[in-house]
């Protein structure tokens, strides 16, 4: 694998720190105490939080909800940020979720879920419920990532590693009962990303941990025909995702390197993402891992953001002028730095555009909203905050959730308690 030499990190014009969140809320669980929030998600009025534990028992008793019930998702206000309601997740572990803009013709946003019981689920927030549920009646098999195609009628999702095969499964969501098919020779190992495209209908993007990230027509049935390219990265990849441009593809890996690829799949760049550092002037900056990558964040320069952060729990924001030129160290940006909402590693993060706010979610159970890069917040709905104003470790409403909330700088790794074996491939920790 090639690297990019020598990359350069700048502080921007306009970097600031914001150093108190603008609301923050603790999750607890009834075993632990605290749990991992592992992903993110942004509903009209709501944002949705997946966590990694069971829910305690006077948030069940609120919502009607089993109090043994395993990775809850939270939904909380996103201007009080006081927990409204709770779903229950999956069975066994729930492993990512999103919202999207219709599905099935429903013509309304809804949350999206999947799990390690061999479901991927639609949620009804009014009966709180899954009122879609794909599954594969013939084999149980966990899924790690899955997507919604542009128009609402097909969903793909990805398997973990059963035996020797890792699947690609298609559905039509008017008809969950069963998959309209399985591709399962495209990857060798767990399938973490699964990303239509958002320009070019039925192009389906999928990345594993074999190293490998391919494009395939979703609608084509033969499986060999439906395979439109394929890079092999020679690293675990974690993450993937659409450069704003919706053509070429960004990358993740465990070993915290990021790459770029062209529509070929030809990799045009891989950095060591924690190189660029900042030690000189008035702020500093050093990576130590990546959060999230947005087309369609913050900094508005057009280019990639990239989320990366601290092992104390720091979150910065940066940007990268060129990252489609070959082998091209290029020259980052440091747009802002979010810091002490978090004790530990950030695990989620998502830029709600309309209202110019960062939420995230970290190991230390905290979900923080912050100001974007101009200070305030919230702007979609004319509530505006004092960057300081807010700096509170629990919702007056869950009291119960300040308890035994105590965190660790710990840089703690799987968080699928149930495997037993917290250290990624490498040492590293895993990031679906």
């Amino acid at each position: 694998m090639e690297t990019s030499g020598n990359p350069v990190l700048l502080a921007s014009p306009n970097l600031s720190t914001t150093s108190s969140p603008l609301r923050n809320n603790t999750i607890s669980t009834i075993a632990t105490g605290q749990a991992y929030i592992l992903s993110l998600a942004n509903l009209d009025g709501k944002y949705a939080a997946m966590s990694s534990g069971s829910s305690s028992s006077s948030s069940s008793k609120n919502t009607g909800i089993n109090e043994n019930s395993t990775c809850p998702i939270y939904l909380y206000s996103k201007y009080t940020l006081q927990r409204e309601q709770t779903l229950p997740g999956h069975e066994i572990s729930s492993t990512f979720m999103r919202s999207v803009n219709s599905i099935a013709g429903l013509g309304r946003p809804v949350l999206v879920s999947s799990g390690k019981d061999g479901s991927v689920r639609v949620w009804d927030e009014r009966s709180g419920s899954p009122g879609i549920q794909m599954t594969d009646l013939s084999k149980s098999r966990a899924f790690l990532s899955f997507d919604v195609s542009l128009d609402g009628y097909t969903v793909a999702a990805g398997t973990e590693l059963q035996g020797d095969d890792a699947s690609v499964l298609y559905w039509d969501p008017r008809q969950p009962a069963a998959p309209l098919r399985t591709h399962s020779s495209t990857h060798s190992d767990d399938i973490t990303v699964v990303h239509f495209s958002p320009k070019r209908p039925g192009v389906l993007l999928t990345a594993s941990s074999d190293g490998l990230v391919s494009l395939s027509n979703s609608d084509e049935v033969d499986e060999d025909e439906s395979v439109i390219n394929v890079g092999n990265w020679g690293c675990s990849i974690s993450q993937a995702g659409w450069l704003p441009d919706g053509s070429r593809i960004w990358c993740a890996s465990d070993m915290e390197t990021f790459g770029t690829w062209s529509e070929e799949l030809e990799l045009l760049q891989s950095h060591d993402i924690r190189a660029p550092c900042l030690h000189s002037g008035p702020k500093t900056w050093v990576t130590d891992y990546l959060i999230n990558a947005c087309p369609s964040s913050p900094s508005s320069d057009g280019n990639l953001d990239v989320f990366v952060g601290s092992n104390e729990g720091d979150i910065a924001l940066l940007s990268n002028s060129d990252l489609a030129t070959p082998q091209s160290p290029g020259q980052w940006s440091l747009h802002k730095v979010w810091s002490t909402g978090h004790e530990g590693i950030v695990r989620s993060l998502m830029w709600d555009e309309q209202n110019q706010v960062l939420v995230t979610g970290g190991e230390d159970g905290k979900l923080c909203v912050w100001p974007g890069l101009s200070q305030g917040g919230l702007g979609g709905r004319g509530v505006v905050f004092e960057d300081n104003a807010m700096d509170v470790d629990i919702d007056a409403t869950n009291i119960d959730a300040g308890k035994n909330s105590k965190r660790t700088r710990t840089r703690a790794t799987d968080w699928d308690a149930e495997d037993g074996d917290t250290i990624g491939k490498n040492g590293k920790r895993f990031k679906r």
